[in-house]
């Protein structure tokens, strides 16, 4: 029996209670809210012990309610509600995000329309990580696939010249053709082929026989044409299904891949939560049905919903949202508006999130693999936590991304376990062991073990100064590890503010979670954030947020058509304002507690950047997007309409009157003073960079009273939290908060001559961020869907000799290409160049690459501007630069003048300012003078994308500038000579141990000098060949192409800047560990190419495919070389249509029309001990592909077929990825381009393994008399096509590795993954091997043999910029 207190029953009085739950992997937070208590309850407990209870959640309850009342509530009986007034149960669940990552759902399958089978197979058909070998694609959640008979389209197409001309002509033909109907969002639709719903009948019979009883079902244009999928659900409920998803239904927007992983999502994970919820529910004694009790469970996007209502879908971010909820409710304030940075840092992972006032919600996003197209709040999650593991690898200090988990967690953990981020805090002081729960050792009673810490960095910092020569000790390396990790939380954190247009320095920074205090002032001083925000429930801040949440019902329907003013949609609105709040009375809330939020979906026509926009005080929708389109991107398109895509309404039930909990009013009023003396329970010592180890006053929060003012170094506790105030900073205790302030500034003194590798890893971090950030600037400022959308382009920053320092990895085949051309600059330019200079260049000779891919290069200059000291470029692919053909890539191009604009280099910012006239004439006027040839059919386009670039790189030189400011020149010219040189250690290593791996073998004789070869052949027969060199003592190499033929008569030559980006990536994918990507990667390189080959031709040779085909063949030859993989699909299958373009040479006048460019996936290589990965792109290539509904909106074309090619890997021990199948019906006549290869010699197999299959691509071509033939027309072709007629392209197969008739060894099966692993081998000094499960910063596992998984839009960019060539 529970003791009684004064604040328990002391009568019969029945109580209202609210309680808020918080379950995550690892714990259970409980907090328990007692109307008309001054105190609380918390309750924090195992989420798993089935020893002591079958359900976390339900204990807590259980114990908050023994505390509330002083009786007791037996385990083993249901928890009677009837003694309460009121029981209000509020719940985060990781159940759904459990079953997702670990692929413990519900047995599913999915319809589909016919032709698209393995489409969501395929997905975007972009890899998940570049230079990946070993292509790991997150399985599908659907066991079953069931093609169904039926097709519709979108009549109009939105890039048609005569688009508004188009749509008034369609609307007279739907008044006469029965197969044209409106759609739900006004759209008028073709229905190609009515459903066979007697088929339909049969097939989902012949799935509930098998035992199916959850289904999707995902038809193409649904989410405005749902008829079909409705007929589908009513069979579907009279056979008896149980779970019917329709993608139209879930979230009825545009992308059809989108939306069907989501109703995939949803049929998989529903089910799952039902259960969970029925299991839960049993527990009481009125199944929580009464009216005196209510349950809702937190969704991804923040608000509570009913129980009866919570579905998987939603689920997936259920307990991180409660923390967003919380961090907001008790850090801004909506006087003060200062925007708030969510900071929630726990045992492998941190979460980030941003707060102005309004919630941030993303709305295609993507978790464990799967796109889960569903409102969620932006929370982006970043590889470090406390137990992220250490590393010193390649001269660098590295964090993460893979964890120690519970088990065998950090070394200090005492079950074995691997240094982690935790070892380095407990070492340092940052954790007390004395007032950390006593839970580890055998017998689960002994406190955290820090003498193993000490011991562990005592041995690494033994191996560190051994190889760096650089005497370090425990305490300055485990402290470098801290300081390593602060910048990799850093760096997000500056992408989701200033890459949206936010001053970083400009928010208050709210840490909680269970290791956030631990690193706040660090986090927030390299941010220059002057102020850190700590609740009092920070530890518990997900569970508190879950009891401030609101209820939320939201609805949305899609739209189309011109945008002008929100009077046409009223209806539509005002219907769905009725049908939110007619669900939120239904939950119980009266009118007066319900607001509702309407949002319009706009974008600027022909663009995909879309933005949701809130409706604005004065109703001005328009003037709002524009406004938030200036902030977002830096510019708006006056002369373009504005389009609306989706309208929503979010009806909030408010729970109980603004809640608002900031510290920004009791700050303004309270009295300070200094904390009394003698309060402190005693000191500690904790360890601080340029301090050293520093006597550390410990205070119990509990023990402070408001108003008490601390000087750090101190360290505050409390029973689920420590807090380090660090030297300079200053803490405020308020009645909820402690507030930590910051100095104005923090400097750092680094010594010159010696460069220190903890430096050297945060001034690697730093000059990554910097193209990253230039990278963003260009995105963000451009206008072209090439670069805005497609994210076709590349930053970097050089030394100031053009040498390439950081290059973002944005597209594989920019890496170092871009440094040729800047030493090409460097030479020509340097002594006439002056401040306020920038060049433009694009031409093979001078470094450049194809004629479309511009590169701007800007010097930075010192603080004189007498010398150049740094320099930045930025290139980026335009559309169109002229030629002979729209798009500026004719597979029929012969000489360079045929591809467009060309330059060896202008200046095109003389002085500050803008040379437009040179401009026009290299753009327009110069490309235009050749016959047969025009100038830029997007020259508007072409000089806001050059501006853009401009832009970017004067952002990267004020980057450059800043940090030069906080370190000096001389350090950070040190650091950046340091880094290439750190990537040059690492290449000659691994270059040094396959020379001595090929000497101990014997295949080669004894010699210093080992070498490889390998020559493979161009579909058209041109030899490429390859001898690479090694020297077994200095890891020099040479990469010998002597014996490669002459340059072609077409457009595959390739300049030698491409092949110099080739090694690079290919070296980085064999290196296989993260290492600085610079020109010390090629350092210890020769690359010998003969001048006149395809790879080194003449000034006059056509290059367009060299860029993107012929770099495939290079990495071919260097991996067959090193025999290190079978060959991938060797191709990026380039397919291009279009129509008009240039002038009329009679009139002279612009001829209207449009160009497309699509690359498609293929088959990935099999390699020793992986099947090859299917439908992907390959080597330097990682192009998302278009939507198959966005494909048939904007173009005059049907996606008649878009699957895998199945049998076309080739067979092995191993099988290679089976290539695609893309079948496209043309509706209008149209250009049609095919630029290929390996239609003639298949990738290779490896060690015995098969080659894959030839491409081959047919044209289907109807005759005047009827008659269809069937036209094989090879790799590279022209056709003008007619209506009716189809393209369809067969892509390769990757090749077999290994004798097929050798089995698989145990524990791999499968084609496309590897299962039965139970650890992962973590190579370095630190290291695991065996441990079955990683868990999240929130506990949940990850599968096995899994590393960290990111997400968040940071995340979904970066994932998107390396899938882009």
């Amino acid at each position: 029996m529970p003791a009684t207190t004064s604040e328990t029953m002391a009568s019969d009085a029945r109580l209202s209670i609210k309680i808020a739950i918080d379950r995550g992997g690892t714990f259970t937070d409980c907090l328990g809210i007692v109307e008309s208590r001054s105190e609380n309850i918390l309750v924090k407990i195992l989420s798993q012990d089935p020893a002591n209870y079958p359900d976390a959640p339900r204990e807590g309850i259980r114990r908050i309610l023994e505390q509330a009342t002083g009786r007791s509530f037996p385990r083993d009986q249901e928890i009677d509600t009837s003694q309460f007034e009121n029981l209000s149960i509020r719940m985060g669940t990781t159940v759904a995000t459990n079953a997702l990552l670990e692929r413990k759902g519900e047995r599913a399958a999915l319809l589909i329309t016919e032709g698209f089978e393995d489409s969501l197979k395929i997905g975007h058909m972009s890899r998940p990580k570049i230079f990946d070998l070993h292509i790991k694609k997150p399985d599908v959640l659907y066991e079953k696939v069931v093609e169904v008979e039926e097709r519709v389209t979108v009549e109009s197409y939105q890039v048609s010249p005569t688009y508004q001309n188009d749509l008034i002509q369609i609307e007279e033909t739907l008044k006469t053709d029965p197969d044209l109907v409106r759609g739900l969002s006004g759209q008028v639709i073709r229905v190609l082929k009515r459903l066979d719903i007697d088929k339909v009948r049969y097939d989902l019979q012949k799935l509930y026989d098998e035992g199916f009883r959850s289904i999707c079902v995902c038809l193409a244009h649904s989410y405005t044409f749902q008829d079909h999928e409705l007929q589908i659900q009513k069979a579907a409920e009279k056979i008896g299904f149980t779970q019917i998803t329709l993608s139209c239904l879930t979230l009825p927007m545009i992308k059809m891949t989108s939306r069907g992983m989501s109703a995939t999502a949803d049929a998989y994970l529903t089910p799952v939560v039902k259960r969970y919820i029925e299991g839960f529910q049993s527990g009481f004694s009125d199944g929580l049905k009464s009216s005196n009790t209510r349950c809702e469970f937190m969704q991804s996007d923040g608000g509570l919903t009913d129980v009866r209502k919570f579905s998987g879908l939603r689920a997936v971010l259920s307990g991180p949202a409660g923390g967003v909820v919380g961090h907001a409710r008790t850090s801004y304030h909506p006087k003060e508006k200062t925007p708030i940075i969510g900071f929630d840092m726990g045992g492998t992972s941190t979460d980030v999130s941003r707060f102005d006032g309004l919630f941030e919600h993303t709305f295609d996003n993507t978790t464990a693999g799967i796109t889960i197209m569903a409102p969620q709040l932006d929370i982006n999650t970043v590889a470090a936590g406390g137990g992220s593991l250490l590393f010193w690898r390649n001269g660098l200090f590295a964090v993460g991304p893979d964890s120690a988990g519970a088990h065998p967690g950090p070394a200090c953990y005492r079950k074995g376990g691997p240094l982690a981020i935790s070892d380095a805090n407990a070492f340092t002081g940052r954790l007390l062991p004395d007032y950390f729960p006593k839970i580890f050792g055998p017998n689960e009673n002994e406190p955290l073990d820090v003498d193993i810490t000490r011991q562990k960095f005592a041995e690494m910092a033994a191996l560190i100064s051994a190889e760096t020569g650089q005497a370090k000790t425990p305490e300055e390396v485990a402290m470098g590890f801290i300081d390593v990790a602060n910048e990799s939380m850093a760096k997000p954190i500056r992408a989701l503010t200033e890459a949206r247009g936010f001053e970083t320095s400009s928010h208050h920074l709210a840490c909680f979670g269970g290791a956030g205090g631990q690193h706040a002032c660090a986090i927030a001083a390299s941010l220059s954030i002057k102020r850190v925000i700590i609740h009092r429930y920070s530890s518990i801040l997900s569970a508190y947020g879950m009891a401030l949440a609101d209820t939320v019902h939201e609805v949305q329907r899609p739209a189309s058509g011109v945008f002008r003013n929100a009077d046409h949609v009223q209806p539509v609105i005002e219907e769905l304002k009725a049908e939110v709040g007619q669900e939120l009375q239904t939950d119980g809330f009266p009118e007066e507690l319900i607001r509702r939020e309407v949002y319009l979906n706009l974008r600027y026509h022909g663009t995909d950047n879309s933005l949701m926009i809130l409706e604005p005080a004065d109703g001005d929708y328009l003037a709002e997007f524009e406004r938030q389109h200036q902030r977002e991107y830096s510019f708006t398109f006056p002369d373009k309409e504005i389009v609306l895509d989706d309208i929503r309404v979010r009806g909030i039930g408010q729970s109980q009157q603004d809640v608002n909990e900031s510290p920004h009013e009791e700050l303004s009023t309270i009295s300070r003073f200094p904390v009394k003396q003698g309060i402190e329970e005693g000191t500690s010592k904790v360890y601080f960079s340029q301090v050293g180890w520093a006597e550390s006053p410990i205070y119990r929060l509990e023990r402070l009273s408001a108003g008490s003012e601390i000087q750090g170094p101190a360290t505050i506790i409390d029973a689920t939290q420590t807090i380090i105030v660090e030297p300079m900073v200053t803490a405020t205790v308020l009645s909820r908060h402690v507030i930590l302030n910051l100095p104005s500034s923090k400097t750092r003194k680094l010594s010159l001559g010696t460069v220190d590798p903890i430096s050297l890893s945060i001034f690697g971090h730093r000059f990554m961020s910097i193209a990253e950030q230039m990278g963003r600037t260009f995105q963000k400022t451009a206008v072209s869907t090439n670069i805005k959308e497609r994210l076709d382009f590349s930053c970097a920053m050089f030394s100031p000799d053009g040498r390439l320092v950081a290059n973002a990895p944005h597209v594989p085949v920019h890496l170092g290409s871009m440094e040729y051309a800047v030493r090409f600059q460097n030479e020509r330019y340097r002594s006439e160049l002056r401040p306020g200079d920038v060049l433009c260049s694009n031409h093979p000779s001078a470094g450049g690459v194809h004629l479309p891919d511009i590169t701007i290069v800007t010097p930075v200059w010192n603080e004189e501007g007498t010398d150049i000291i740094f320099w930045v470029a930025s290139r980026g692919h335009h559309s169109d630069v002229g030629g002979i053909a729209p798009g500026s890539m004719s597979s029929a191009g012969k000489t360079l003048a045929d591809e467009g604009a060309a330059v060896i280099s202008y200046k095109i910012v003389s002085g500050g300012k803008f040379d437009e006239a040179r401009t026009r004439q290299f753009l327009y006027d110069e490309p235009g003078s050749h016959e047969g040839c025009s100038g830029s059919r997007n020259y508007k386009e072409n000089i806001s994308d050059l501006l853009a670039a401009i832009a970017a790189n004067r952002k990267g030189a004020s980057l450059i500038d800043g940090l030069i400011k906080e370190f000096t020149l001389p350090i950070t010219q040190m650091y950046m000579r340091a880094i290439t040189e750190n990537a040059e250690t690492a290449v000659r290593g691994f270059l040094r141990k396959k020379a001595l791996a090929l000497k101990a073998t014997g295949a080669e004789d004894q010699q210093r000098i080992q070498h490889i070869e390998f020559t493979d052949y161009m579909d058209e027969g041109a030899r490429m060949q390859l001898q690479i060199r090694m020297d077994c003592e200095t890891g020099d190499a040479e990469f010998d192409f002597t014996g490669t033929s002459e340059e072609t008569y077409n457009c595959m030559n390739t300049p030698p800047a491409v092949t110099y980006s080739c090694i690079i990536y290919s070296l980085r994918c064999l290196i296989d560990v993260d290492i600085p990507l610079n020109q010390g990667c090629l350092a210890p390189v020769k690359v010998t190419i003969p001048e006149g080959s395809f790879l080194n031709p003449s000034p006059y040779a056509a290059v367009c495919a060299g860029n993107s085909v012929t770099s495939q063949r290079v990495v071919d030859v260097i991996f067959g070389a090193f025999d290190s993989i079978a060959a991938s699909q060797g191709c990026v299958n380039v397919f291009g249509f279009g129509i008009g373009g240039g002038r009329n040479p009679d009139t002279g006048e612009e001829i209207a029309g449009f160009g497309y460019i699509e690359t498609i996936g293929g088959g990935h290589g099999a390699g020793p001990g992986w099947h090859g990965a299917s439908g992907v792109h390959t080597n330097t290539s990682n192009t998302r592909c278009a939507d198959p509904e966005v494909y048939e909106l904007r173009y005059p074309v049907i996606l008649r077929r878009w699957t895998l090619r199945h049998g076309s890997g080739g067979n092995g021990q191993y099988k290679g990825g089976d290539g695609c199948i893309r079948d496209i019906e043309f509706r209008i006549p149209l250009h049609v381009t095919v630029t290929m290869e390996r239609r003639v010699f298949p990738p290779y197999g490896k060690a015995g393994g098969d080659a894959g299959s030839r491409g081959k691509n047919l044209y289907i071509k109807t005759e005047d008399d009827g008659n269809v033939r069937t036209i094989n027309i090879g790799g590279k072709n022209e056709l003008k096509v007619n209506a009716g007629d189809r393209v369809v392209i067969q892509t390769p197969g990757g090749g077999g590795w290994g004798y097929p008739d050798i089995g698989l060894p145990n524990g791999v099966n499968g084609i496309n993954g590897i299962n039965g692993v139970n650890g992962k081998k973590v190579n370095g000094v630190n290291g695991i091997n065996g441990s079955n499960h990683v868990l999240t910063s929130r506990g949940v596992p990850l599968p096995s043999a899994q590393e960290f998984i990111a997400r968040g839009s940071v995340h979904e960019w970066t994932v998107a910029a390396q899938g882009s060539n």
